[in-house]
């Protein structure tokens, strides 16, 4: 029997804080006398008063939680979250149809960065610092953030984490799981109070690096300007929004040990030296291929590329160019990228490096175990071996990728989309990316799709980003099964 008394709890606090950092954004609105005081403060109004009644209410139950409810809190807590944070949209006018704020809340939280916004420069500024705060509370999860400063719940959180943190890997920074969580916020807070002081010392004003830190950190691409990082066409901004773009989209295991001067321990990491070897060898051929293809200076089209290639590989999905002018091959080449995500770990969405690590380590140990039949051949990441167990989730997860991919295509192509369009939508939607291909590329939008197809996308984001098995195991018959 499942115990919702601890689903419910959390979920008021979630409701709770939601509510708090609604509120962050009245000093923005006040300032730029934008108007939508009264939205923002109803809209935090509501999910406090919601979260509290909810945390008094009388429900039976324990606080002992298993994995049911640990998956149900992330699950239904998710769901919550991006319903509440539709308010401000609604009650300020910006978004009124509700399918629309919907799709642009599920996309800011799941820190996919597709936008149903048509001229972001006259929204109102409060509501984009909103905006931005969604994918920068969904970077990290605000799952694990309850988990590390709310003990007071009176409930173990290692199925809360498990359930919702990015990834097949299980590396902890600290034996207890409350630690790790709060050692992962200190250092993404800390790196998102870093990226913002150097934002401003190369020239962004307060609003625009405190938006741009947001969004970075929680690789989520929400921009203040129309042309996203295109607008700010200067080497000194695009550098450093590379930098700390490529360091979202590592491990944060990786990154702790780093910080604690363990080098060693960094470079050992299979996963990230496959990282860096993939983003420098794409860099150098996207390089070569704009060069040829554009009348572009070779700094320039250095920079253009390696900014478009860590955009997607992390999928924050900052635009600094149109890649699809840049020629069909170049173009099909970043679709693939969708597909390839950053690392396990990370605040980058995706299939994840790991998983496609193993998948090809293992294929190709195959072989030779083709020729050694009776020889027992380990497959090694890390200097450790991978389990069988790991090995047949990852296997499987990649073919429901797939699976889901070519089912969304086939059902937003039968709403209406043509077929670069409907592949684009659903590889972004599904890998949290933003920008795709077709009309949906780095100078479109997604306000000109129907309701129909946005809420199957919305769904693919959340299926996304709490990578498939979190959602889907909630539609199995075992899930709900008495035992």
């Amino acid at each position: 029997m499942i115990n919702l008394r601890p689903v419910l709890r959390v979920i008021a606090v979630l409701l709770m804080v939601i509510g708090g950092l609604m509120l962050t954004g009245i000093p923005f609105a006040f300032y730029y006398d934008d108007g939508d005081f009264w939205p923002l403060l109803n809209a935090g109004l509501i999910c406090l008063i919601t979260g509290i009644s909810l945390w008094l209410a009388p429900i039976p139950g324990g606080s002992g939680i298993k994995k049911r409810e640990g998956y149900l809190i992330v699950a239904v807590g998710w769901l919550a979250m991006v319903t509440f944070g539709t308010l401000p949209y609604l009650l300020s006018g910006l978004i009124p149809n509700p399918a629309d704020a919907f799709f642009e809340t599920v996309s800011g939280m799941t820190t996919t960065g597709a936008t149903v916004l048509t001229d972001i420069e006259t929204a109102p500024k409060s509501l984009l610092y909103w905006r931005s705060l969604t994918q920068w509370i969904g970077g990290m999860g605000i799952i694990v953030l309850t988990v590390a400063i709310f003990p007071l719940l009176g409930i173990g959180g290692i199925e809360l984490f498990v359930a919702e943190a990015p990834g097949p890997t299980s590396d902890k920074l600290h034996p207890r799981i409350r630690e790790t969580a709060k050692r992962l916020w200190l250092i993404y807070v800390g790196l998102t109070g870093l990226l913002f002081v150097l934002l401003m010392l190369v020239g962004l004003n307060f609003y625009e690096a405190i938006n741009h830190a947001f969004t970075t950190m929680a690789t989520g691409g929400f921009s203040t300007k129309n042309a996203s990082m295109a607008y700010y066409d200067l080497p000194r901004v695009q550098y450093l929004i590379i930098f700390f773009m490529f360091t979202a989209g590592t491990n944060y295991t990786v990154i702790y040990y780093g910080l604690k001067g363990k080098l060693k321990k960094v470079w050992q990491s299979d996963e990230f030296r496959a990282y860096v070897i993939i983003v420098l060898l794409l860099t150098g051929i996207v390089t070569l291929g704009v060069k040829s293809n554009t009348e572009l200076g070779w700094e320039n089209a250095f920079r253009d590329s390696l900014f478009q290639i860590v955009s997607l590989i992390t999928t924050t999905g900052y635009v600094s160019a149109d890649y699809t002018a840049w020629g069909n091959s170049l173009t099909m080449l970043f679709f693939v990228l969708m597909f390839l995500g950053a690392c396990a770990g990370s605040t980058s969405g995706g299939i994840k490096l790991v998983r496609h690590l193993v998948f090809f380590k293992n294929s190709f140990l195959e072989f030779k175990r083709i020729l050694h039949p009776r020889a027992v051949i380990p497959l090694k990441l890390n200097r450790q071996v991978v389990t069988g167990r790991i090995l047949t989730h990852i296997i499987i997860f990649l073919l429901l990728y797939l699976i889901l991919f070519v089912m969304g295509s086939i059902v937003v192509a039968a709403l209406g989309l043509d077929f670069m369009t409907a592949i684009g939508a659903v590889a972004t939607s599904l890998g949290n990316v933003g920008p795709g291909i077709g009309n949906v590329g780095p100078v479109d939008n997604f306000a000109w799709l129907s309701s129909e197809i946005k809420l199957v996308l919305t769904l693919l984001m959340l299926l996304g980003r709490l990578e498939l098995f979190t959602i889907l195991v909630l539609f199995t018959p075992y899930f709900w099964r008495i035992n």
